[in-house]
């Protein structure tokens, strides 16, 4: 019996139709995790659905994805609702989903939650740590597969905008029990080098399960304890693992790694010609200034008439001279009025005016303490008596008291 020779459209098309005939097929629930999660440009939503042995391609358009409560994430655990037909371009079947529901996270989706919470709250997402870049790299560390696209793309965004910028590639595992360790050590080690300004660590994009490395505890310690600046440049511009959290930069992808670390030469150039510019044109109005003030100097009346600069000061001179033997006059004649006053009051207080009126003072002969009582007398006592204009020594004959009658 000769068999029937087809096309491939026309088996691929015999096998759509027999999917499409099956009723369990057409609306069919599955449950599964969801991984390599692509929201494209035209609104429809592309994914995997998997569990622990199988996996299965998914499409949900856009007039379906607008009545999602939830935003799909990878890891997310879901139960997809839809029918079951061949994508015959491909040759290959996936689930078309009308609709969708949350089933719970998926086992790695909550320990990436429960070890960023752990990391966050001992301090390693916090900005007081985050280092700046350097202007002006002279040598990249790129730590990644040396056979994937990240460092391809690297290599070629660098040398496009800086040829001048070298790399020294670090190769390690970027997915698989093994690379947490190696992305960990290549960190480890360039910072032993001295020629190392910068470190790009990272890969291209895929499921959680393949960028699960670098949300792996080691590798986030590596990154902290970091003394040179590190750019994470994991995945696609929405993959998010822990590296990106610790770093001092996250990168979207390992081209915008390259694009964030070596500023284009052409760029540089003009920020170079711009500070020439800025410079000259300040240097030019300090010069304009300055030019400004020697001809207002120059015009200025003391240059113009010097002598008489020096007229006034003479005025002023004389002024001062003028105030200064007028203040020390001032002070002597004040200082000869107290004096007339200090001499006035000690001649009012002198006792030769007191024996001018006719007073005398009467001092026992040998002594000096004049007598105030005629208790201090004795007959026959001989006594200096102290006249206004001169002295007599007499001798005491008669000691009478004072009568209160008469005053002599």
């Amino acid at each position: 019996m000769n068999s029937v020779i087809l096309t491939v459209h026309q088996l691929n098309e015999y096998v759509r139709i027999l999917l499409v005939r099956d009723p369990m097929l057409q609306n069919v629930r599955v449950r599964g995790e969801i991984s390599n999660f692509k929201l494209h440009s035209s609104g429809h939503m592309y994914f995997t659905l998997k569990d622990e042995q199988d996996r299965i391609q998914c499409v949900l358009f856009k007039q379906r994805n607008q009545a999602l409560s939830f935003i799909p994430e990878n890891g997310m655990r879901v139960i997809a609702k839809g029918m079951v037909s061949l994508y015959t371009r491909d040759g290959q079947y996936q689930l078309y989903v009308d609709e969708m529901e949350r089933d719970g996270l998926g086992d790695l989706y909550l320990k990436f939650e429960a070890l960023k919470k752990k990391l966050r709250e001992e301090g390693l997402f916090d900005a007081v740590y985050k280092k700046p870049l350097p202007l002006l790299p002279s040598k990249i560390a790129v730590i990644t597969s040396h056979t994937g696209a990240a460092v391809r793309d690297i290599i070629r965004v660098t040398r496009q905008r800086n040829k001048n910028v070298d790399l020294l590639i670090l190769p390690v595992a970027v997915q698989g029990q093994a690379a947490p360790e190696q992305i960990a050590k290549a960190i480890d080690y360039a910072n032993t080098r001295d020629d190392i300004d910068l470190i790009i660590t990272g890969r291209g994009g895929g499921s959680i399960e393949e960028l699960w490395a670098f949300n792996e505890e080691i590798v986030a310690w590596a990154i902290f304890r970091s003394e040179i600046p590190v750019i994470s440049a994991v995945g696609h511009e929405t993959d998010f693992t822990i590296a990106d959290f610790v770093a001092d930069l996250r990168a979207a992808t390992p081209s915008n790694a390259a694009e964030l670390a070596v500023p284009e030469t052409s760029y540089m150039l003009s920020v170079v010609e711009g500070m020439k510019k800025n410079l000259a044109d300040s240097m030019i109005g300090y010069l304009t200034d300055k030019r400004h003030q020697l001809e207002r100097l120059k015009n200025h009346y003391v240059f113009q008439t010097p002598r008489l600069l020096l007229d006034q000061q003479n005025q002023y001179l004389d002024h001062l001279n003028q105030r200064l033997v007028n203040a020390v006059k001032t002070g002597v004649d004040r200082k000869i009025d107290n004096i007339s006053r200090l001499a006035s009051s000690l001649q009012a207080l002198s006792p030769l005016n007191v024996l001018a009126r006719g007073y005398a003072i009467a001092v026992p002969k040998g002594q000096t303490t004049p007598v105030r009582s005629i208790s201090q007398l004795s007959p026959d006592q001989q006594l200096s008596i102290r006249f206004a204009d001169g002295r007599a020594v007499c001798s005491v004959e008669e000691i009478n008291p004072l009568d209160n009658d008469n005053i002599i």
